[in-house]
C-alpha cells in the first residue's frame, strides 16, 4: 500500500474520532447541570400592631356634699358648745364660758361634719382604655445555600425553593424553572 494512502487513512480515522469526541463533548455539555441545595433558612422580621383595649372599672369617689361650707355642723356644734359652756361658772364668767363653748363647739362641729362627709363615697363605673402592641414574626424571604462544581454559594429568594436541587445554566441557578432531574 502506498504511504500516502496509509497516512490519509490514519488521518481520516483520527479526524473522525476527533469529531466524534467533539460531538460527545457538545452533547455532554448540553446535558442539564444541577446544584445541590444544602440549606434553606427563613428570613423574618417582627411586625408590631397596636390596638386599643377598653375595660369597665369600678371607681370610688367622694360623695358630693350638700353643705359645702359645713353650716349645719358649725351651727350644731356652736349650740351644743354654748349649752355646755353655760353650765360652767356664774355671772359674767358664765357668759364668757357660754361664748367660748359656742366658738369651740362650732369649730369642733364643722370638723366633725367635714370628716364624716370625707368618708362618704359613691361607686361609679368608668371605661378605661389603653393601647397594647401585638407582635408576630413575618417571613420576608429565604437564604438558600447551594453547592455547585465543588463550591458553596448563597442566594436570597422571595419563595422557598422546591426540591433538593436547582438547575444551573452558565453557572447561574435557575430558581424559577423545574428542578427535577430526568
Amino acid at each position: 500500500m502506498s504511504k500516502s494512502i496509509v497516512v490519509g487513512s490514519v488521518l481520516a480515522v483520527l479526524g473522525l474520532g476527533g469529531m466524534a469526541f467533539g460531538a460527545w463533548q457538545v452533547q455532554e455539555s448540553r446535558q442539564p447541570q444541577f446544584a445541590d441545595i444544602t440549606g434553606v433558612e427563613p428570613l423574618t422580621r417582627t411586625v408590631e400592631t397596636p390596638r386599643e383595649v377598653c375595660e369597665n372599672v369600678v371607681v370610688q369617689r367622694q360623695a358630693p356634699t350638700r353643705d359645702p361650707h359645713s353650716v349645719v355642723g358649725t351651727a350644731a356644734g356652736a349650740i351644743v358648745g354654748g349649752l355646755l359652756g353655760n353650765q360652767v361658772g356664774g355671772g359674767s364668767g358664765k357668759k364668757i364660758a357660754t361664748v367660748a363653748g359656742a366658738i369651740g363647739g362650732g369649730l369642733a362641729g364643722r370638723e366633725v361634719q367635714q370628716r364624716v362627709e370625707a368618708g362618704q363615697t359613691v361607686s361609679t363605673t368608668e371605661q378605661r382604655c389603653h393601647t397594647v402592641t401585638d407582635s408576630h414574626q413575618e417571613t420576608t424571604g429565604y437564604e438558600v445555600s447551594w453547592r455547585y462544581d465543588g463550591q458553596s454559594h448563597t442566594s436570597r429568594l422571595d419563595q422557598r425553593p422546591q426540591g433538593e436541587t436547582v438547575r444551573v445554566v452558565n453557572g447561574e441557578p435557575q430558581w424559577g424553572e423545574p428542578r427535577s432531574q430526568s
